[in-house]
């Protein structure tokens, strides 16, 4: 058994390392309105700039799965982070478009191992009971980030220059990898090889995994969520920049209430989801999902940037809470023994999204004459097809698979 003074060690650092893979991801967001000038791009360029890290990220995801479930959750994270941390110093040396796509996509392809790795550890080492708190407690990590990224980034941009920038994030992802090499070890009574299948056996769970309905399911569940969720998060500063009128500053202000909000959903949802019965995840998610359609209509049609940003807070903390979730259901619903391919097969979906929907964005827009009306629309769109998957959800072809395994 692992003790508690040792979850919460592993936790903390899980914390740390999403948080810090959250803030590379989202700087980028604000930085490509430099990178954009400096590089002389158009709306399409920065919509491939954006994917890029995505489509890396997305192509990771069951190898990463699979690997966690084969070597080791503890090697696939420390390999996750060190080579994300590469990747993110290298951004600050890019000299053309090219260049910066190659450098974001290899970005994604370190960053991709830690969901899935992150995601067998919290279910190797914590009970069931718990998990989706641990859960909400890491990714938590990620609004905390959402808060700082803006007004930090908005300093950053305007005192050392995105190319300084990038430079020392990668630094101090270095530093995190050390971290993880010393602290996050499983005590000896706790062999990852006795918690997965090895062989021909580990080849036929994964192909189960693969056809189990409840993945399709969640697949398309993580691809639509997702998508509105990176589709705001890349698009939202250029947006209120460019339509609203806002300036670097302005803009950081106005994305902490945001922030704030994400932090609190997923603290509230990880204690809810927990404490759901087995079977109303999909209805109370489905509910969640039709209430984002609703407001995003009454975002994009907002009178004034103040409601504008309310209607936005009040969307992130329905978007939060179906992002954990989804995660939730696989630590509950699945053995451990293929938490890491499960959770790698369900996230693809949400990382293809990350990678499609801000190219398919700057594509609408530069279609449109900078309208960015179309592009929300699909988003909506998106909410009414996460609601369907979520509704449809089978949880007795997972109970096979509990039994198989």
């Amino acid at each position: 058994m692992v003790s508690v003074k040792q979850r919460n060690m592993i936790l903390l650092l899980l914390f740390i390392g999403w948080a810090i893979g959250n803030f590379d991801r989202y700087f980028i967001n604000y930085a490509v309105l430099s990178i954009t000038k400096d590089l002389q791009l158009n709306p399409t360029s920065t919509g491939l700039i954006l994917s890029s890290f995505f489509a890396g990220y997305a192509l990771m995801q069951i190898p990463g799965g699979w690997l966690a479930d084969r070597l080791g959750s503890r090697r696939v994270l420390i390999v996750s982070v060190l080579m994300w941390s590469i990747f993110t110093a290298l951004t600050g040396a890019v000299w053309s478009l090219a260049s910066m796509i190659i450098i974001r996509f290899f970005f994604g392809i370190g960053e991709g191992g830690f969901q899935p790795s992150s995601s067998k550890l919290i279910s190797q080492t914590f009970p069931t009971d718990k998990r989706a708190w641990a859960m909400s407690i890491m990714l938590s990590s990620g609004g905390i980030v959402s808060l700082i990224v803006p007004l930090l980034s908005a300093y950053m941009l305007t005192t050392i220059g995105w190319r300084i920038s990038f430079l020392i994030l990668g630094g101090i992802g270095i530093i995190i990898t050390i971290l993880f090499w010393i602290f996050v070890r499983l005590p000896a009574n706790l062999k990852e090889e006795q918690l997965k299948p090895s062989g021909d056996s580990q080849q036929g769970i994964f192909k189960q995994v693969l056809k189990t309905p409840i993945m399709l399911n969640l697949f398309i569940a993580y691809y639509s969520i997702y998508a509105i969720n990176w589709g705001l998060a890349t698009w939202l500063p250029t947006y209120l920049v460019n339509v609203r009128g806002l300036d670097l500053i302005s803009l950081g202000w106005a994305q902490t209430v945001p922030g704030l909000a994400m932090i609190f959903a997923m603290f509230l949802s990880g204690y809810v989801i927990d404490r759901l019965p087995l079977g109303k995840e999909k209805v109370i998610g489905a509910i969640s999902c039709v209430a984002v359609g609703i407001l995003l209509y009454l975002m994009f049609n907002a009178p004034s940037v103040t409601m504008f940003v309310a209607y936005q807070t009040i969307v992130i903390l329905f978007i939060s809470f179906v992002m954990l979730l989804l995660p939730a259901i696989i630590l509950k619903r699945l053995p451990s023994a293929v938490t890491g391919t499960s959770m790698g097969i369900a996230n693809t979906g949400g990382q293809l999204a990350g990678f499609i929907t801000p190219l398919a964005i700057g594509f609408i827009v530069q279609t449109f004459n900078g309208s960015y009306n179309a592009a929300f629309w699909m988003l909506i769109i998106f909410a009414i097809i996460c609601t369907i998957s979520l509704l449809t959800l089978n949880f007795r072809k997972g109970e096979l698979l509990q039994a198989n395994a």
